[in-house]
């Protein structure tokens, strides 16, 4: 399934870059994630918990750094993991691209993600949703991560960065509730041949 967002970082392209090439800084970032051991140069050892109302999913696994494009500040990271209960796995590829905007930073992330098991029967919509509010919260703490770097104090992400399962489960119920409520006040418009 593929998953398109993008966000504005007031900080520039270089400094996101820099970022970027810090891979425990940005797993620092990433809610639920921990980053436990670096393999060699581009590939790390780890742990991703998410929680979904009453179900807890805790994937082990490793993250590669498949391409690494400093001219256009592209970088593309290849994960895959499986929950240690044996309730199914998950692989992801990540891209995410910088670009200038106005003062500062557009960060293009484009997510490839295969799920099977437990986590897959969810339904796309639901993943889809899940996956806004933690990359969401990652824009959040990598801003944070950024403003702490400028200020030279050391960062920690909030409460709302463990992937609760309650925070995130009610957030992507009102996502839902929202797209179904978008279709449902759309004005109905006849086909016209």
């Amino acid at each position: 399934m593929l998953i398109k967002s993008e966000f504005d970082v007031g900080e520039s392209p270089d400094k996101v870059w820099e970022f970027f090439n810090n891979i425990p800084l940005v797993a620092n970032c990433l809610p639920g994630a921990d980053l436990s051991e670096q393999v060699s140069e581009d590939e790390y050892a780890g742990s991703v918990v998410i929680g979904l109302g009453p179900v807890k999913l805790d994937f082990a696994g490793q993250a590669t750094i498949r391409e690494r494009d400093e001219a256009n500040r592209r970088i593309i990271v290849d994960a895959a993991g499986a929950d240690v209960k044996g309730r199914g796995q998950a692989a992801l590829v990540v891209d995410a691209n910088l670009v200038p905007s106005g003062g500062g930073t557009k960060v293009m992330v484009s997510q490839d993600l295969q799920l099977s098991g437990a986590a897959a029967q969810y339904g796309r919509g639901l993943v889809q949703d899940v996956t806004k509010v933690l990359l969401d919260e990652f824009a959040d703490n990598m801003k944070g991560q950024l403003a702490a770097l400028e200020q030279g104090i050391e960062f920690t992400p909030g409460a709302s960065s463990q992937a609760s399962g309650l925070a995130i489960g009610l957030r992507a119920v009102w996502m839902a509730l929202a797209r179904v409520a978008r279709r449902f006040f759309l004005p109905y418009r006849p086909a016209t041949d």
